[in-house]
């Protein structure tokens, strides 16, 4: 998606090899219009897989996630990254290790919002090595739904997390693939690679 590369280079700031900040339009502070157009484009992308449901984890994925369920016309739902002192009940649970953080947290879906009718489309601000994508999954399949894909705003390419996901089987559809990151230094994969 051209519109979200254009606005990581201008105002995504690379930190390194493996750190790419983007807090000034994904994840701090939002950009209501871009988010937008991320929903329409993951909307189209994904409208013939009968997607019933468009499950994030909190925190940086609502806002692309509720464009992307507005779009559909269907409910989004929030993995929460910490159980519920008020809904500690009838929960799916799952260890997640964050990249960014090198922390590791418990991923919890209330069984009350995802069942076995469910086509469930994953919607996600970064995909490194896939392990949160992976950890929603599991809660997914806990609940006997069907994943219809994996919608990701910015992909580490140069990171596992695709071929982990390709090779279970799903789906990842990328708006930004990120080919090399370095310190002030960000680089692409061209829209038209034929494994987007």
């Amino acid at each position: 998606m051209k519109m979200l590369e254009e606005k990581i280079l201008a105002e995504g700031k690379a930190m390194g090899e493996d750190i790419l900040k983007v807090d000034s339009f994904v994840n701090h502070q939002v950009d209501p219009v871009l988010m937008q157009q991320i929903g329409t484009a993951f909307a189209d992308h994904f409208k013939d897989k009968g997607v019933t449901k468009v499950v994030t984890i909190e925190s940086s994925g609502i806002a692309p996630a509720l464009m992307t369920a507005l779009a559909l016309n269907v409910p989004m739902v929030i993995l929460k990254k910490q159980p519920s002192k008020v809904l500690n009940d009838d929960l799916y649970q799952t260890v997640v290790t964050s990249f960014t953080k090198g922390t590791s947290y418990e991923l919890t879906l209330s069984q009350k919002f995802i069942n076995e009718s469910d086509h469930v489309l994953i919607i996600d601000d970064f995909l490194a090595n896939g392990e949160a994508a992976t950890g929603a999954i599991r809660l997914i399949r806990l609940a006997h739904a069907t994943v219809a894909g994996v919608g990701i705003l910015i992909e580490k390419s140069f990171q596992p997390g695709r071929q982990k996901l390709n090779d279970q089987g799903f789906e990842v559809y990328s708006l930004a693939r990120v080919a090399k990151l370095e310190k002030d230094f960000i680089s692409f994969i061209p829209e038209d690679s034929d494994d987007n």
